[in-house]
């Protein structure tokens, strides 16, 4: 690595369970006057990752994709409203396993790339940057399994309902969907009830539904939930 002050600093979570590894992690890439990454919290479940995440609303997100409590791809589930914006919460799954099924797992979850753990600090550092820029970083070879995956599946139809729906509204109508209560919605996306309450109404409007429970049964049936 570079001895040269960094030009900017990301600021990192990281997410393992093993805290061994995650120490080395962190004294690998952590050196924020060296490497510019600002290691601001650590998780070694599914539950303090989301806690951790919500909280520190880091630049990116070092995520394994086997954890207690549901696993990386339960971390996103439940992190992707804070994903919905150009200046969201970015992932990077970084793991041991090179399977076909983990990475496209965390990839349809909402993750921008994934390495293995026998990647070098240098181009952890680096990946880190590139996808706190809206890059997507693979491991030599993983990005074929997402290539061949996406080109198996049929284009889905397009959705003109859907598309009437801004980011934040979906991110909305999710959070109803699932049963979340107003207050509960405007701590999760960090906005005011009132701006809940304007939201859901713009969605009601926009797809001529009635209330919340057609919303949550609109939802349900495109599998948005």
């Amino acid at each position: 690595m570079t001895d040269a002050a960094p030009e900017r600093v990301a600021r990192v979570v990281l997410v393992d369970d093993h805290r061994m590894f995650r120490t080395g992690v962190r004294a690998e890439i952590g050196r924020t006057e060296i490497t510019g990454i600002d290691v601001v919290g650590e998780a070694d479940d599914v539950e303090s990752a989301v806690q951790v995440v919500a909280e520190q609303r880091p630049d990116v997100v070092l995520l394994d994709v086997h954890l207690p409590g549901g696993g990386g791809v339960e971390v996103l589930r439940r992190s992707a409203p804070l994903m919905g914006d150009p200046s969201g919460v970015r992932f990077l799954a970084l793991s041991v396993s090179d399977a076909a099924e983990d990475v496209i797992g965390v990839i349809r979850g909402g993750a921008r790339g994934y390495v293995t753990k026998t990647i070098t600090g240098t181009d952890l550092v680096n990946a880190v940057f590139r996808i706190a820029d809206g890059d997507a970083v693979f491991s030599p070879r993983l990005a074929g399994f997402v290539l061949d995956a996406f080109a198996a599946t049929d284009t889905p139809p397009v959705d003109e309902d859907l598309d009437r729906l801004t980011q934040r509204e979906r991110e909305v109508l999710r959070l109803i969907a699932r049963g979340y209560a107003y207050k509960e919605i405007a701590k999760q996306l960090f906005i005011s009830v009132k701006t809940v309450e304007s939201h859901v109404s713009a969605v009601l409007r926009k797809l001529q539904l009635s209330n919340r429970h057609e919303l949550t049964r609109w939802a349900t049936a495109r599998r948005l939930v």
